[in-house]
């Protein structure tokens, strides 16, 4: 059965780019409403954001969504990967501001308050996006790729000059809770001197130590250190569930990823859809479901690493 929140999730912060601070609610929704925005600041014209892949704008440094009328909702990743983890398959979200609150850099205050508040069943079946054969999409060094799969995995690799990251890799099947036991509270991260290059842009100002894991070299500058040792190539996975969460439906199929930021995902999204010998959407049987992201999952499972 489809699903959606019991009742108005709140969430307010600071949004990690604009550093302007904005509230939102994840409010309930109807059979086959999907995942939409609201622009409740936006007074005149079409304020709704559909949370879709042919809004996607495309950016390196987060995900940012765009309306016929050029209305936008940026940095969902992580607010995506939350929802979809949680096996969300139908909310409005109201935000007054362009960006989505980054909070501490991951989706764990997300999804706590989601299972917290508790979720709806819904009388009628989910549909997926089944992957039928190979799709690949690369830029230079980068790349990912969709496989065909029985059940939902992530792989993911990433190689950083700062020793405190270096390579790492990881894969997950995302079946029955993976994402909020092992990733949701794995933090976006970056280089003191990337930080500093992107204030100078005018990009980054409401990063801080409190919603980023910051490395220089070995060191690694965030207090408390890696919740993870290898805590970065997790939030590069909660990425990739929350942007291949824009496909409208959950995918079953294998994702992989090689240095892939969120243009490349995105890239891939488009080539998936570009052909409709690449993929089927089906109706979902029970036991189809009981392997999606987010079935059957509790508040107790959050950040229990298997």
């Amino acid at each position: 059965m489809q699903t959606t929140v019991s009742k108005p999730v709140v969430f307010e912060g600071i949004g990690l780019h604009t550093g302007l601070n904005s509230k939102l609610k994840v409010m309930p929704a109807g059979i086959d409403f999907g995942i939409c925005f609201k622009r409740i600041d936006i007074k005149l014209g079409n304020n709704y954001v559909p949370a879709s892949w042919g809004n996607i704008v495309t950016s390196d440094l987060c995900t940012r969504l765009a309306n016929s009328e050029g209305i936008t909702v940026s940095t969902v990743e992580h607010l995506m990967a939350a929802i979809a983890g949680c096996g969300i398959n139908n909310a409005l979200i109201e935000i007054d501001g362009p960006e989505v609150p980054i909070l501490d850099g991951s989706a764990v205050a997300f999804v706590k308050e989601i299972l917290r508040t508790g979720i709806k069943l819904q009388n009628h079946p989910v549909k997926a996006v089944r992957i039928l054969k190979t799709v690949d999409y690369n830029k230079e060094l980068a790349w990912a790729k969709f496989e065909p799969s029985e059940n939902p995995i992530i792989s993911f690799s990433i190689e950083f000059s700062d020793e405190a990251i270096g390579a790492q890799s990881k894969t997950l099947d995302m079946s029955n809770g993976s994402f909020v036991r092992e990733l949701c509270d794995s933090r976006t991260f970056c280089s003191y001197s990337t930080v500093e290059a992107m204030r100078s842009k005018g990009l980054a100002l409401g990063g801080s130590y409190k919603n980023a894991l910051v490395v220089e070299g070995r060191n690694v500058l965030s207090p408390g250190g890696l919740r993870y040792s290898d805590e970065p190539v997790r939030h590069k996975m909660l990425d990739a569930l929350g942007d291949i969460a824009l496909a409208g439906y959950p995918i079953i199929g294998h994702y992989s990823g090689y240095r892939a930021g969120h243009g490349i995902t995105h890239g891939l999204l488009r080539k998936l859809f570009s052909d409709q010998q690449n993929f089927d959407i089906i109706s979902c049987d029970k036991e189809t479901v009981d392997n999606l992201p987010g079935s059957g999952v509790k508040l107790s499972e959050v950040c229990k690493v298997a």
